[in-house]
């Protein structure tokens, strides 16, 4: 989340770069894996499929696995398996006074649990150790299109279908244009359409009956789910988020998925003006929300659906599409206002979102625990640049 906000970068202070370090060690009887800060979820997938092993990681194979991680960390696997953070066994992470400190639930778990969630604001996080799940290496997975008029009927029926899905499978709705994939005919791409991306982590015929009901909703413009490897799931999109773009986030979590709601989205959604922008809304509960409110930093437990509303363009597209994508992200936001639930995750801030909102991604509860946190191990605010806690 940190490159699309620009807190990778500064000035007149340090950018330390750790993309040489992604090395990444898989213990495949012990179901670990050791990951270096530097390294990209592509890199986590391979090495863990290649022992039909896998953790919750991003929905994109060039995310990086350090701020992905720090926030919480969604994804296709988390409603089976948890978020990234739920999947952390311990960290290493070289403080702002130069010590090196090892993290878990053993040692330092004051800071164990502040990282899970809490962010870049404790140290630079040079590895990561997870746990890992078998999960296919194929399985039923892909997406699903129908025209954007289609809006109003699909997102009501997903409604109840995500209601009632089993742990395993993990959806994703995307509304703005057809991707220019070579997958998908050419007569559909820069449509306006509304997606339902689906990965189910079991059996490769118990995915193919859950997801049944949805293929046979309405009239899909192109129906992608199929038995797939993971790993080309995982980067299946890559090629439309790309590093270097523009992109401008406004974010929130829903209250529900009322038929006001859905008006909402569903009256928004395409009225950007590039072709590139898209609302994403993630499914959450199952083993996300059956961990205690407390046990980590990460605070959205009990949300059931969150949007993240992406302005993209081209770098040669800003003047023609900046002021207008921004524009839009923030109308979409404020329209959702009554449909709101507390909360925010905080990977979708963006560089222009008020302070208060990082407390309003952890709650008064959380944000003090990890202002404490903060004091002991960053007490200067070293670590600023970021979705920032400031020390108590």
């Amino acid at each position: 989340g940190h490159n699309v906000a620009g807190t990778a970068v500064c000035d007149d202070g340090v950018v330390i770069d750790l993309s040489a370090m992604r090395a990444v060690s898989v213990d495949p009887a012990g179901r670990t894996a050791w990951v270096q800060g530097g390294a990209l979820w592509g890199d986590v997938d391979h090495e863990t499929q290649a022992h039909g092993l896998a953790t919750t990681g991003g929905i994109v194979g060039h995310t990086g696995v350090a701020g992905l991680t720090l926030g919480g960390g969604i994804g296709f696997l988390m409603r089976k398996h948890g978020l990234t953070v739920d999947n952390l066994l311990a960290a290493e992470v070289v403080t702002a006074e130069g010590s090196i400190v090892r993290a878990s639930a053993d040692e330092h778990p004051d800071l164990f649990w502040a990282l899970r969630g809490g962010g870049g604001n404790f140290g630079v996080v040079t590895s990561f150790r997870f746990a890992l799940h078998p999960v296919g290496p194929t399985v039923m997975a892909g997406l699903v299109f129908w025209a954007a008029d289609d809006t109003t009927d699909v997102l009501r029926f997903y409604r109840d279908f995500a209601a009632e899905a089993p742990d395993e499978l993990g959806t994703v709705v995307r509304l703005g244009t057809v991707p220019p994939l070579p997958v998908i005919p050419e007569d559909l791409h820069w449509r306006p359409a509304i997606a339902v991306a689906c990965c189910y982590a079991g059996a490769v015929e118990d995915g193919e009956l859950a997801v049944r009901a949805l293929r046979r909703f309405g009239t899909p413009l192109v129906d992608l789910l199929a038995p797939s490897p993971y790993v080309a799931f995982q980067s299946g999109i890559d090629a439309t988020v790309l590093h270097g773009w523009h992109y401008y986030w406004k974010s929130t979590n829903l209250a529900g998925l009322s038929d006001e709601a859905i008006a909402v989205i569903a009256d928004h959604a395409y009225a950007a003006g590039s072709p590139r922008s898209c609302a994403v809304m993630f499914h959450f509960g199952g083993a996300v929300a059956r961990v205690p409110h407390d046990a980590t930093a990460y605070a959205g437990r009990d949300v059931a659906h969150n949007i993240v509303i992406e302005g993209v363009w081209l770098p040669d597209e800003s003047a023609e599409h900046a002021a207008a994508e921004t524009a839009w992200a923030r109308r979409f936001l404020q329209a959702l206002q009554p449909h709101r639930a507390g909360g925010v995750y905080v990977n979708f801030l963006d560089s222009d979102d008020d302070p208060s909102r990082v407390r309003e991604a952890y709650g008064d509860q959380i944000y003090r625990r990890l202002a404490e946190v903060k004091a002991k191990y960053d007490p200067d605010n070293a670590f600023h640049h970021n979705k920032n806690i400031q020390p108590a």
